[in-house]
């Protein structure tokens, strides 16, 4: 289990370049509504919330991961866009 405020969960997120959260959920498998929700989003009809839980507090809250996995994608393509690179390990 991972844990991340909601602010740094969203800051990743907002981060990422465009068309970051379908590569994800294509690499994964996923729907692409579950990695929305993972990083937030309320959308739970079309997608499931991806082991994610939110307890109230200060940056956002804390947000706890059942699985880091889509965190850690989302991490190696950051890391491919700011240090342009194709392979980042992501240590979290």
């Amino acid at each position: 289990m991972k844990t991340i405020t909601f602010n740094e969960l969203r800051k990743i997120k907002d981060e990422l370049p465009d068309g970051s959260i379908r590569r994800i959920a294509e690499e994964l498998g996923l729907p692409v509504e579950t990695v929305r929700n993972y990083f937030g989003g309320v959308n739970e009809s079309t997608g499931n919330g991806g082991g994610i839980h939110i307890e109230p507090g200060p940056d956002g809250g804390i947000v706890l991961l059942d699985d880091a996995t889509i965190l850690e994608k989302a991490l190696v393509i950051l890391g491919e866009t700011t240090h342009n690179v194709s392979t980042v390990t992501a240590n979290v």
